[in-house]
C-alpha cells in the first residue's frame, strides 16, 4: 500500500519531555517540532463508535509511512494539527499499529482547560 501523495497532511510531531528547573521541579513540556506527513481522517465506524462513545468526535484515524514513528516509539507524543508548530500540541497518539507498508495511527484531542469555558 503506497499512501497517495495528495492526501497527506503535513502535521508537527513533538516528543514529550520532563525537565527540572533551578530549583529542582518538574517541568513538563514538549521538544522540538518534527515535520510528517500522514493521512488524516475522522474515526468512524461501529467498532470506533463503541469504543469512544459520544468522544469520537475528538478522535483521529491516521495512515503514516516513516521512522519517526513506532509500535514501540510514539505513543504519548504530541501532534500540531490545527495548531501551529511553535504551540502546545493539539493532539497526542494514543495508538500505534504497524503493518508491512504502513502505521495506523489513532490520535485524541487534547483538551485544554479553556474549552470548558466554550462548551
Amino acid at each position: 500500500m503506497r499512501l497517495k501523495e495528495s492526501d497527506l497532511t503535513t502535521v508537527y510531531l513533538k516528543e514529550p519531555l520532563n525537565t527540572q528547573d533551578d530549583e529542582g521541579y518538574n517541568v513538563k513540556g514538549w521538544g522540538d517540532p518534527k515535520e510528517i506527513r500522514m493521512n488524516v481522517q475522522s474515526a468512524g465506524g461501529a467498532v470506533n463508535t463503541q469504543l469512544y462513545g459520544k468522544d469520537i468526535k475528538y478522535i483521529k484515524a491516521c495512515k503514516y509511512q516513516g521512522t519517526e514513528l513506532s509500535e514501540s516509539r510514539g505513543e504519548g507524543f504530541g501532534i500540531c494539527l490545527y495548531v501551529d508548530k511553535s504551540e502546545d500540541p493539539d493532539y497526542k497518539i494514543t495508538a500505534i499499529q504497524e503493518f508491512s507498508t504502513h502505521k495506523n495511527i489513532t490520535l485524541e484531542r487534547i483538551k485544554r482547560d479553556d474549552d470548558h469555558a466554550r462548551s
